[in-house]
């Protein structure tokens, strides 16, 4: 179960978002090759270098009796038996794979969010909606990239690598067995996408809000106070709102490819343990997700504003044209 302390602050998330929804401000996004750039750079990133935090997390999900929830005990067990690179294990997969994911469901969420911007009176349910749809779309490209990652992972045997674990699963089950984790993929991500990418955007143009009530000019180091701590907020209630369809994909994955469905594995679980068994390794995911979505959102807002977009959550200042005005004396 979630902690008295964690569940508040994800009421305290909700609460902020739809105060902020009545308030305006928020990058209004669009169709810029920028955004998908952005997106890529930060979440392979991120990604990447949370790599070893990744594998202790899935070995603990894959088998929790042995580990009871003891992330260190965990590490030490994987360095001793598999040796020290083996943290690196799936390095590959998590690069490409979420390189190309990232791109997408930035890019998306972005061009998403001026189409679905009229269509209810709430921004906050317009933007949910923008997520969603980036969401279910970035899915679909990182399936088959974390099928290889969490076979090399649950089984090192499986393959020497990324390619030769890809070409195996292509040759003995086809393409189409790689998208058979498709209904856990989306119940973990599109949670993730929505929590994450509209926490980000309300609760930064909130700190901004309040920047302006406080009359602080917005400095450099003010400014990146603001990204840190909103993208610690958000990897927190980002984390919560995604657990259970984190454990429901390693479960499947866990599985003969066709063996069991969705809702078995969602059964199965629910029956060895109750609600608490979907937080398994959640301790240890915390730690993980809160790495991956801080340096992800930082990096994202400095590649953004490398590439010439304005901070996310900034008000975007309008250019003077004063100086242009015709003068009356004349």
């Amino acid at each position: 179960m979630m902690p008295g302390r964690i569940q508040n602050c994800c009421f305290l998330v909700l609460a902020l978002c739809l105060q902020q929804c009545h308030a305006g401000g928020s990058n209004a996004g669009g169709s810029d090759w920028r955004y998908f750039m952005a997106g890529g750079i930060s979440a392979a990133t991120s990604h990447g270098i949370t790599t070893p935090i990744d594998v202790v997390k899935t070995r603990m999900q894959i088998d929790p009796t042995k580990y009871h929830g003891n992330v260190m005990l965990a590490a030490k067990d994987l360095v001793k038996t598999e040796g020290p690179l083996f943290l690196l294990q799936g390095l590959g997969p998590t690069v490409v794979g979420y390189g190309f994911e990232g791109a997408l469901k930035f890019g998306f969420y972005e061009a998403f969010k001026p189409i679905f911007g009229n269509l209810t009176p709430n921004k906050l349910v317009n933007f949910f909606l923008a997520s969603i749809v980036a969401g279910a779309v970035a899915s679909i490209v990182l399936c088959p990239a974390e099928d290889v990652r969490i076979r090399l992972v649950s089984d090192p045997t499986f393959a020497s690598g990324f390619i030769a674990a890809f070409m195996r699963l292509l040759k003995e089950e086809g393409l189409a067995s790689t998208f058979t984790g498709l209904n856990a993929m989306l119940a973990k991500q599109i949670p993730y996408t929505a929590a994450k990418q509209v926490s980000f955007d309300f609760i930064t143009a909130k700190f901004y809000a309040l920047l302006k009530v406080m009359n602080r000019e917005k400095t450099p180091s003010i400014a990146w106070t603001i990204t840190l701590l909103s993208a610690a907020i958000t990897s927190v209630f980002s984390c919560i709102t995604s657990q259970p369809g984190d454990v429901i994909l390693t479960e499947t994955y866990k599985s003969e490819h066709g063996e069991k469905t969705t809702l078995d594995i969602i059964n199965g679980i629910n029956a060895n343990g109750g609600l608490q068994n979907f937080f398994v390794g959640l301790n240890a995911r915390l730690f993980h997700v809160c790495g991956i979505i801080t340096s992800q959102l930082a990096i994202y807002d400095v590649v953004k504003q490398l590439l010439g977009l304005a901070a996310t959550g900034a008000p975007i200042l309008q250019p003077d044209h004063s100086d242009l005005r015709p003068n009356p004396e004349s």
